[in-house]
């Protein structure tokens, strides 16, 4: 089987190669028990990531809040340290669960890794559901522990700032979701395994460092979302009437951008379509 290997990889000339494309509907693998395991990882990171994040955001806004006893306007961790502490969470977990489920922790980067045949139908559905429990649990773990603060604040949920339209809105989680993930498709590229396979911290450095800089660019637009279990979770649990008149731009910018990215990938970048490929070895 190694000789064949090889001697496909030199009749193509490739010095990788391409996993072949999951099934569409894949019944066999929920009697596994690596698929069950897969889900307890995305539920139990994505809990871990709107518990840490959540705490983050209600904790700046507790110190920055000039009309609290001691509080400064100027305190907290600001727009920086938010934006730190969603990469930095993100570049942990996925680290920490890549090798188990693949480390999606986001319903959009589960359509876009669907729509590129990564993963089956069946998988991307159960890893969605996983997601969007894990992000109440965690939302209603905050809750259950600083209620005053997390209703006082806004429990993190994602809402349209004053002053934007709804198409900036939308356009923010567009480009923004497309940003992470093209990031996940070129760092989890078979090409790049395959030359870079001595550096594999690299996949979640990158993809962590994607969601900071997206973060930077549109906590002031929409409090950033790129993520619709990130943004479910504390709209269940906060159920006030703003998240819930803007959620849907949640969903539906992040499977824009997650589709677009996948399309570019594996259409442009790497020549899916066999009229697009310039080169044999490309």
């Amino acid at each position: 089987m190694a000789k064949d290997d090889l001697t496909a990889r030199a009749f193509s000339g490739k010095d990788y190669q391409d996993p072949p494309p999951a099934p569409l509907i894949d019944a066999a693998e929920v009697g596994k028990w690596s698929f069950f395991r897969a889900l307890i990882a995305e539920f139990v990171a994505t809990l871990l990531f709107l518990y840490i994040t959540i705490l983050i955001i209600i904790g700046h806004s507790s110190q920055s809040d000039p009309h609290k006893l001691g509080g400064n306007a100027c305190g907290g961790v600001g727009i920086l340290g938010i934006a730190w502490g969603f990469g930095g969470m993100i570049f942990i977990l996925v680290y920490c669960t890549a090798g188990i489920s693949g480390g999606h922790i986001n319903p959009a980067v589960t359509f876009g890794l669907f729509l590129a045949r990564k993963v089956s139908l069946v998988r991307a559905v159960a890893y969605m559901i996983a997601q969007c429990l894990g992000a109440i649990c965690g939302t209603g773990l905050v809750k259950a522990l600083q209620r005053d603060y997390f209703n006082k604040y806004g429990g993190g949920a994602n809402q349209l700032a004053h002053g934007y339209s709804k198409g900036a809105g939308l356009g923010a989680e567009i480009i923004g979701t497309f940003i992470l993930v093209y990031t996940v498709f070129s760092a989890t590229d078979a090409k790049r395994n395959a030359r870079d396979s001595h550096v594999p911290i690299l996949a979640p450095l990158s993809i962590g460092f994607a969601v900071f800089m997206v973060h930077l660019a549109t906590i002031p637009i929409t409090g950033t979302s790129i993520n619709p279990a990130r943004s479910f979770g504390p709209a269940v649990i906060l159920n006030r009437e703003k998240p819930w008149d803007d959620h849907w731009m949640f969903w539906v910018g992040p499977f824009i951008g997650a589709a677009i990215a996948a399309l570019y990938h594996q259409f442009v970048l790497r020549a899916g379509a066999g009229s697009l490929r310039s080169h044999p070895s490309v």
